[in-house]
């Protein structure tokens, strides 16, 4: 009974609210609780704001670890996706033959599928902008050449890119070299024979191109300038160029090595020079250009692999030492000389560097071509 009398008078004192100088009566939330059970829960609220604090310093912390080395750990582990490769050309060209040939290999050598794409129109402008824009993660690529890449900035006045600063160069894979070919009827052995022809040939000779500004074409306008020759062009779309070349209806046209081997080994067309500065690995008996009395003269294509400018050099790197293994395997080799191009190779700095000289060389052609696209 005594004992039940002492709680009741502590939980009457504990209890009894605190007399404001107002004269109001306020509950005191301190003296609500004993003070054994006040102290508890004072130290659990400093142990909880310890936790929150330590547990804020680790976020913090491991935010920063992420974004310091999350590029870096992503980069080690590319590709861990599919990657796709953009041709801005239709497929079966040489572009388009040469990525496949290659990325092929990417992919067994990856784990992971290098997927080939095709994106033609607008001289490769269209495929082009396509890679500018896509996100610089590595897994939008693209193999181009000479045209929309050192070409199409002189040629086109209104590009919306410049391929030269908006693609991060990562290497070159081949150069293919233009043959100087001829209808094999027309009785043309050589350079010089063609030329002496066509200064004697009423209304000059006529030449055929794959369109106006393409590398068919300024190469055969280089000569024209370079001999002194009056000749007509006649630009096409697509085979038809080839066509009435066979014909005998066009003089000569400067053709890829692998779009024109196979009539130049059926006998139906004569190769009397490549305009590269040595000769190809795929025609060792066709003399150069230069050879044959024009210093200087190189207008052969090239093709590389391009991704979108912020690429991960880490990513660039990786790409650059897995195309170079692959374009030095002996099939691979093989297989590139046998379709009429020579593999190249090299770092991403010397592609760039190859890329700024072409530019340059072609910017002069274009204009003194009076060549423009829209």
């Amino acid at each position: 009974m005594n004992r039940c009398l002492k709680q009741s008078a502590i939980l009457e004192v504990v209890s009894k609210p605190r007399i404001t100088p107002e004269g109001t009566a306020q509950a005191d939330s301190k003296a609500q609780l004993p003070r054994k059970v006040v102290s508890i829960s004072r130290g659990r609220q400093r142990r909880h704001r310890v936790s929150d604090g330590v547990m804020k310093l680790l976020l913090f912390t491991l935010v920063g670890v992420f974004f310091l080395t999350g590029p870096a750990m992503a980069s080690d582990l590319y590709p861990a996706q599919p990657v796709t490769v953009i041709v801005a050309f239709t497929p079966g060209g040489t572009t388009d033959m040469l990525t496949r040939m290659v990325s092929t290999r990417l992919s067994e050598q990856f784990g992971k599928a290098f997927i080939v794409e095709n994106k033609p129109g607008a001289g490769g402008n269209i495929g082009t902008e396509f890679v500018v824009r896509a996100r610089p993660d590595g897994y939008t690529l693209m193999v181009n050449s000479v045209g929309p890449i050192a070409v199409n900035p002189t040629l086109y006045k209104n590009l919306p890119f410049n391929p030269i600063t908006d693609l991060e160069p990562v290497v070159q894979i081949a150069e293919v070299p233009n043959v100087l070919v001829v209808p094999a009827a027309a009785n043309t052995p050589d350079l010089k024979e063609l030329i002496a022809r066509g200064k004697t040939k009423k209304g000059g000779l006529s030449y055929s191109s794959t369109g106006i500004g393409t590398s068919s074409h300024l190469s055969s306008f280089m000569l024209a300038q370079s001999a002194k020759l009056t000749a007509v062009h006649i630009p096409y779309k697509g085979a038809d160029a080839l066509n009435d070349l066979l014909a005998g209806r066009i003089d000569f046209m400067f053709a890829t090595i692998p779009s024109v081997m196979t009539h130049i080994q059926s006998g139906k067309l004569l190769a009397i020079a490549v305009s590269s500065a040595k000769r190809s690995r795929s025609l060792p008996n066709v003399p150069t250009m230069i050879e044959s009395g024009y210093p200087g003269f190189e207008a052969g294509s090239w093709f590389g692999f391009f991704a979108p400018r912020g690429t991960p050099q880490t990513v660039i790197a990786k790409l650059n030492q897995a195309v170079n293994e692959i374009i030095k395997d002996p099939a691979i080799d093989e297989k590139m000389v046998f379709a009429g191009a020579d593999p190249v190779g090299g770092s991403p700095e010397q592609f760039k560097n190859f890329i700024s000289s072409e530019f340059k060389k072609w910017q002069i052609v274009v204009k003194d071509s009076g060549a423009t696209a829209q």
